[in-house]
């Protein structure tokens, strides 16, 4: 339980460095970009005693886990975005109720959930799909966030939706890896390293091309948001592993208990440390949201609290 505590506690610091980087003018795109490199060389760097890494094009997890690498990096430039235009909380939102993806493949594609989907499951994913529209309503003006988050306004309203997408699938596929090509956690840093030696490679022709066409100038201070946000983004997914092997895979319990978690800390952070105000019905969307988690995996938490 210690891992999923922690994967919840370092997620909600990436999203407080997206909050954040505007304030201190940091280019999202690049601190994103560069952040990858400080994934990978804080996970080399904490590979268990005997171990090494290499890549092996001959494996198939090699390649699922260098498109998921790819997947990483464009899920975290929609994510940057929802945050710095709809705020923490709905961007929290979007991303946690994701799990209703994950949650259907682990228990009817995959099935490690070890049931059968009841009325209630079913109902709750319904919920969790009303909390996403709820959560992305335009807040009215007495209610506004502080200004260092734009109004949302046309595209812009998707882009939770986009995170929601992006979230789902991408945990969808390294429930799939971890399930089907990581049977001991002796294997783990080495399959995490992979994924991030993806998104490193994606990074890096995002912004040559962007530099070459004249759209982008390599600025200092993203380097430091790289490092603020490239530590705990490797801690969040290499622990989220862990969980997930602690759990046997069953990413339909370890998801919505990770999901609420997160659902719940970055709401009490965006409210402490931003004043972030929710309309009523983002009030609502966040109630019903942890309403919809509890209902989709209510046999998974009956049993754990036995």
């Amino acid at each position: 339980m210690i891992y999923l505590i922690l994967s919840i506690l370092l997620s909600v610091v990436l999203l407080l460095n997206f909050r954040l980087f505007p304030r201190f003018n940091i280019n999202t795109f690049q601190a994103i970009v560069f952040n990858y490199l400080v994934c990978f060389t804080t996970g080399y760097f904490l590979m268990p005693a005997g171990q090494h890494f290499s890549v092996d094009f001959s494996q198939t997890w090699t390649w699922l886990s260098l498109a998921l690498g790819v997947g990483f990096i464009v899920t975290f430039l929609l994510s940057g975005a929802s945050t710095q235009q709809t705020g923490i909380t709905a961007t929290s939102l979007a991303n946690n109720l994701s799990l209703v993806i994950p949650v259907c493949f682990s228990l009817f594609i995959f099935k490690t959930g070890g049931k059968t989907f009841d009325l209630t499951n079913y109902a709750g994913l319904v919920l969790a799909l009303v909390a996403v529209a709820l959560s992305t309503l335009k807040k009215s003006p007495a209610t506004a966030e502080p200004a260092a988050v734009k109004p949302k306004t046309g595209l812009g309203v998707l882009l939770p939706v986009a995170v929601f997408i992006m979230y789902g699938t991408t945990n969808t596929l390294i429930n799939y890896i971890n399930l089907n090509y990581i049977p001991s956690t002796d294997q783990t840093a080495v399959v995490t390293l992979t994924m991030v030696l993806g998104a490193i490679i994606a990074g890096m022709v995002m912004i040559v091309v962007r530099v070459v066409q004249g759209k982008e100038k390599i600025e200092p201070r993203s380097f430091i948001g790289a490092v603020t946000l490239g530590v705990p983004n490797y801690l969040s997914f290499y622990t989220l592993l862990l969980a997930l092997s602690d759990f046997g895979s069953n990413g339909a319990f370890v998801y919505p208990l990770y999901n609420i978690g997160v659902i719940v800390v970055a709401a009490l952070v965006a409210l402490l440390f931003f004043q972030e105000r929710l309309s009523t019905a983002n009030k609502i969307g966040l109630g019903v949201a942890v309403l919809a988690i509890g209902m989709i995996s209510w046999q998974e938490l009956a049993a754990f609290l036995e």
